[in-house]
């Protein structure tokens, strides 16, 4: 019950300082290594989280191209690996 408590309170200084987002992003481009591997993620220029949207930026058009057609699997996938819905969609650059 502690526990919660204390996650439940991390969580709203978080959101009332206005810091939950940046939190999160971090979060993201941990996960995002971590699904993707090294490969990709040594073509990934940027990530950046804002309004539950990812934006991603590559080095590589053939990885664009490749990721634009498993956007809603990437999407679902990174939403499993971080425990809630934070990504609702993915804009490539």
């Amino acid at each position: 019950m502690a526990q919660r408590d204390l996650k439940d309170t991390i969580n709203a200084f978080l959101r009332h300082n206005n810091l939950h987002e940046k939190v999160m992003e971090v979060r993201v481009k941990t996960c995002w290594e971590k699904l993707m591997g090294n490969g990709i993620a040594a073509h990934t220029t940027a990530i950046q989280l804002r309004s539950k949207k990812l934006y991603l930026t590559f080095d590589s058009a053939a990885l664009k191209q490749e990721l634009t057609y498993s956007k809603s699997k990437v999407i679902e996938s990174m939403n499993a690996d971080l425990g809630e819905k934070v990504i609702e969609e993915i804009i490539i650059r």
